[in-house]
């Protein structure tokens, strides 16, 4: 079973991590740019963040196998302080560079004009790079968030089917599947979708432009969620085929629409900038 996890926080996992996710058949990743729990108060701790994104975590992946991109943005819940505003004018040579494949994370958090505002100028910033962009819906008040947020989208200059709209469940599923976005789905040990549900909303819906994420960050999350979902599908009837389009074929094709995806692993040695990397290592 192939793997490519397209909505992973890298950041905030360990070395462990990606040995047992290489283990399980995971061998891509994407990493948005999100909120790290501790609230930012300046511009500057988002640009080293993103250079962060753009070259270690590619060469820690790489280590174990995995291929790495990410995407860039000023997230959903920042984009309410106005001190880190100005991050949105930083945003253009950082979505120039490769291995970027989306504008994201993007969206709602609480659905403030602060967010409309942010909202808008990254889906426009999207259109103007050609590229995707992957979009967060609230996780409180889910389905009024999913269709403000298809609305900003269809006022966009971006085309619904280089949209990902993420975090969706049985409530939002058929309006974002009748949009013609992509639909995304993050698999939670506690909170959002589970194993089960996912394999339900698959067979009632399809699997067709369907994509399956760990979502793994700081908070209670399995990054092996992934794997689960494709064991329980072939458990549950769905064929070897099917699996591998909803965990790699469609990560593959949205993410390819930016024209940038690697997913050959260059070999690294064991430094990264002069600094040793393998604990015990000379």
């Amino acid at each position: 079973m192939r793997i490519f996890d397209p909505h992973i926080h890298m950041t905030s996992r360990t070395t462990d991590d990606y040995q047992a996710m290489y283990t399980a058949g995971v061998r891509a990743v994407v990493e948005p740019s999100f909120w790290l729990g501790q609230p930012r108060t300046s511009p500057a701790s988002f640009l080293d963040y993103f250079d962060s994104l753009l070259g270690w975590e590619p060469f820690r992946a790489a280590q174990y196998g995995i291929a790495h991109h990410c995407t860039i943005a000023l997230n959903p819940k920042e984009a309410n302080d106005p001190r880190l505003t100005p991050v949105l004018d930083e945003l253009p040579r950082y979505l120039a560079k490769d291995r970027v494949v989306a504008v994201g994370e993007i969206g709602y958090d609480s659905m403030t004009p602060a967010e409309d505002t942010a909202f808008a100028a990254q889906l426009q910033l999207a259109a103007d790079h050609e590229l995707p962009a992957l979009v967060h819906t609230p996780h409180r008040d889910k389905l009024a968030g999913l269709r403000r947020t298809l609305d900003v989208v269809r006022e966009s200059a971006l085309s619904p089917d280089h949209v990902l709209v993420d975090h969706l469940n049985e409530t939002t599923v058929k309006e974002a599947k009748d949009s013609g976005c992509w639909l995304g789905f993050s698999v939670y040990p506690e909170t959002k979708m589970d194993e089960e549900r996912m394999v339900a909303i698959l067979r009632g819906y399809g699997p067709e432009q369907v994509l399956v994420n760990s979502a793994a960050d700081w908070g209670s999350s399995d990054p092996l969620k992934t794997r689960r979902v494709g064991d329980l599908m072939l458990a549950e009837g769905f064929t070897e085929d099917d699996v591998d389009l909803v965990l790699w074929r469609n990560p593959v094709a949205f993410y390819g629409l930016s024209g940038r995806q690697d997913l050959d692993v260059d070999a690294t040695d064991a430094t990264h900038e002069g600094n040793s990397v393998l604990r015990g290592g000379e």
